[in-house]
């Protein structure tokens, strides 16, 4: 799926425009993020946790897309917390349907990180997606 849902406003995030790193866990994967290499894809906001997680490798699931319309995608921040740009009330009500929320819980699709400072993200057990599909 991915792109943008027509049905919420938009994250109005600021793009970064120096390097920071983002340590996924408990993979405990850190990748560097370029600025100039941004957005990643279309999951998720340009520049989001998401597409950062997803360019890494790292298995984050995500139902909706990355289109803020479910809450598989949710990540604790436990550093860089303020480095992100503001939750919207979209993202808020669709945490509020997430298990094990945390006051530094976001979704990883809107989430995006402006790069004042590097970032510590903890992928919660259920929402780490173990099963792949082989190539048709």
């Amino acid at each position: 799926m991915g792109g943008q849902n027509p049905y919420i406003r938009e994250a109005g995030a600021l793009l970064p425009t120096r390097r920071y790193k983002v340590t996924f866990l408990p993979m405990n994967l850190t990748v560097e993020v370029d600025p100039d290499e941004l957005p990643y894809g279309q999951d998720g906001q340009p520049g989001s946790l998401l597409q950062t997680a997803l360019h890494a490798g790292v298995q984050l699931d995500h139902a909706c897309g990355g289109v803020c319309a479910c809450s598989t995608c949710h990540v604790v921040v436990t550093e860089g917390f303020d480095s992100l740009n503001e939750a919207t009330e979209d993202e808020e009500d669709m945490l509020d349907s997430a298990p094990g929320l945390k006051p530094t819980s976001r979704l990883a699709c809107q989430a995006v990180p402006n790069g004042s400072g590097d970032l510590v993200v903890e992928i919660p057990s259920w929402n780490r997606n173990l099963a792949r599909e082989e190539p048709h």
